[in-house]
């Protein structure tokens, strides 16, 4: 099954987050199937692709809760 989760980058209390689409079997580093976005929580950014997101959803991906929240869903 494909989840779409958040993937995390970044240094020691600075985080960053990649969207992505992800067999859920995979550790939450590995690598992904595609990259949908972002989600820098320090400097409040977010972007997201719908048009790959929706594209996802259509294939029978399954959404995260964490990535929920951030689109408000």
């Amino acid at each position: 099954m494909i989840k779409i989760r958040l993937s995390r980058l970044g240094k020691r209390n600075k985080p960053f987050y990649r969207i992505v689409a992800i067999d859920e079997s995979k550790k939450r580093e590995g690598e992904p199937r595609e990259v949908l976005g972002f989600w820098n929580p320090v400097k409040k950014e977010f972007k997201i692709n719908q048009e790959k997101l929706e594209d996802w959803l259509k294939k029978g991906a399954v959404l995260n809760q964490s990535v929920k929240n951030l689109l408000g869903k």
